[in-house]
């Protein structure tokens, strides 16, 4: 009778234990990345550092899929690694697609913190085909960077070492501010940019309409006037 007794004690622990393990686990997996994350596969994209880990011709063929739910405890908020991407990666991937556009021979990109400079070698040399080829190299270069990011190009050679020498600092260095500033101002000289963005941004992605009033420290406006030259052509072909 008591070692009845004592057997059914123990499995109803060992149920009870499996059924608390059970709820753990669930919620384990249902928040066991941030504490919001559900149903998520391994992550095949730019922002994810710990992707690509598959080797071979299987590389990259999952799908990236992602599912956010409030997380149980109150006010907690998805916030880490949020805004985070591997700016080694996405330079990477900026100057592979560059240099696969018919027009581009060389490319060097810089991602930084909010800024994109491209760097980049092409045989054209008339204005409207050197417009085109920066068009494209930063359509290129937004079409991989997060929304919030700015893409500044030149198809000057002589900056192309700026950029590199820029690649040595990184967000903790002395005046690395004022040096990426100094390095865009001169792209912007006489580089052109291609096309705006859209109604409310210039070629660069900075805004420019009434509704978001631009920062100081949001938009380079050195030589404005010079690119004048080039967004007048596109308004000339736009119209004819």
């Amino acid at each position: 009778m008591n070692k009845f007794i004592l057997g059914t004690t123990v499995l109803s622990i060992s149920l009870i234990g499996t059924a608390c393990n059970g709820i753990d686990t669930a919620n384990e997996d249902l928040y066991h990345n941030n504490g919001n994350t559900i149903n998520v596969n391994d992550r095949e994209d730019l922002y994810n550092e710990n992707s690509w880990t598959k080797k071979g011709a299987h590389r990259g063929e999952d799908f990236g899929y992602v599912r956010q739910q409030k997380s149980p405890t109150g006010g907690q908020m998805p916030t880490n690694d949020m805004y985070s991407i591997n700016r080694e990666q996405v330079a990477d991937t900026i100057s592979k697609m560059s240099v696969a556009l018919p027009d581009v021979k060389d490319c060097s990109t810089l991602v930084t913190d909010e800024e994109v400079l491209v760097s980049y070698i092409t045989d054209k040399k008339d204005k409207d085909g050197r417009f085109e080829v920066a068009d494209q190299v930063k359509k290129t270069a937004m079409s991989v960077i997060p929304r919030w990011y700015h893409v500044y190009v030149t198809d000057d050679k002589s900056l192309m070492r700026n950029v590199e020498n820029l690649a040595k600092m990184d967000s903790d260095s002395r005046n690395v501010n004022t040096a990426i500033d100094d390095t865009i101002n001169l792209m912007l000289q006489d580089s052109p940019q291609g096309r705006n963005v859209d109604a409310g941004e210039n070629p660069n992605g900075e805004m420019t309409s009434e509704k978001y009033e631009m920062q100081d420290d949001d938009v380079h406006k050195i030589n404005r006037d010079r690119q004048k030259r080039y967004d007048h052509t596109d308004t000339q072909k736009m119209m004819d």
